[in-house]
């Protein structure tokens, strides 16, 4: 067109940097969560009850019997 290549422009830097931090920072929400249902069966185990683990690991009850169920399945 112009001899402009689209990778070139300051509006698609801009995505593809927005699109970066974006990425980022989903990667890091879901690491924050699989390291909060890791730690279910540990606080299960040191005598908490599931609405103990789920109020301080900020969780469902519903996602602290999934992450039992995951943990029964994996360890047999």
């Amino acid at each position: 067109m112009l001899g402009v290549k689209l990778e070139e422009t300051r509006v698609y830097q801009e995505a593809k940097q927005e699109g970066l931090e974006l990425g980022i920072q989903r990667g890091l929400e879901l690491g924050r969560e699989q390291v909060k249902l890791e730690l279910v069966p540990q606080f299960l185990a040191r005598g908490m009850s599931i609405e103990e683990v789920a109020q301080l690991l900020d969780l469902t009850i519903e996602q602290v019997r999934l992450a039992i169920e995951q943990e029964s399945s994996t360890s047999t």
